[in-house]
């Protein structure tokens, strides 16, 4: 009977700590009504970040939140490159956020970071001052590193990259000053670049504004469109190196 009686014990003193426990959950786990917001924004604002968490969290209460969970559904908000979400007792959380650092445009409609990754960039305004790039889907990186160079050898010459494109067979093309478009191609780029170093030095530089486009794609020499005409003509004295 002594040996009932203390199973009977053991079992309800059990019952009680497993109601007692649920209480305590039930107490702790209470509506999230504050959201606190650090990091360092550049381009987009504490108000802008709000707005999007808000619906994120909307329903969720303190202790059931999975915060790994919303961590991966805040890094879908635009400019966000990192988040990082903590619990502040008794019913806050707090979003550490890293903001996207936009390099260049991408395909019109997205961003790229410097790592060659595309982000949108939604309702708030990209810098006006970024370089315009495009290619096919995955090739950002690829770009990007190929701007930089490019950017680095007619830096040197005075001269501005404002618009690099990848075609989707390969071919290259891009645009000096906001004026001259250049058709690189695919095959002998760097031959082709030197070729038109050589031209724009000698004689085309000084006749920019009347060119529409210089056609690198031949085996000597290169071809301008100038603006009024149908058809390239090729250079002269390029043809000659």
């Amino acid at each position: 009977m002594t040996r009932r009686g203390g199973l009977l014990g053991v079992v309800l003193l059990l019952v009680l700590f497993g109601a007692g426990g649920r209480a305590l959950w039930l107490w702790l786990d209470r509506p999230i009504e504050r959201v606190s917001i650090a990091g360092e924004f550049t381009h987009v604002s504490a108000d802008y970040l709000r707005d999007e968490l808000a619906p994120l969290i909307r329903g969720r209460t303190w202790l059931s939140v999975n915060v790994a969970e919303l961590r991966q559904e805040a890094l879908a908000i635009d400019w966000l490159s990192e988040v990082r979400v903590t619990r502040e007792w008794p019913n806050a959380l707090t979003f550490e956020l890293v903001e996207q650092i936009p390099v260049a445009r991408w395909n019109d409609d997205y961003l790229l970071n410097p790592e060659g990754e595309p982000f949108a960039f939604g309702p708030v305004s990209p810098p006006g001052d970024l370089p315009d790039l495009a290619g096919p889907a995955g090739s950002g990186a690829e770009v990007l590193a190929y701007h930089e160079r490019l950017a680095t050898r007619f830096g040197a010459m005075g001269l501005e990259l404002s618009q690099l494109r990848l075609e989707p067979r390969g071919a290259w093309r891009f645009q000096l000053d906001d004026g001259v478009w250049v058709m690189l191609g695919r095959n002998d780029r760097e031959a082709r670049l030197g070729r038109l170093s050589a031209a724009w030095q000698r004689q085309l530089g000084s006749l920019a504004s009347h060119i529409r486009y210089i056609d690198l794609r031949y085996p000597n020499g290169v071809a301008v469109a100038w603006h009024g005409e149908s058809d390239p003509a090729e250079d002269d004295e390029s043809a000659e190196g």
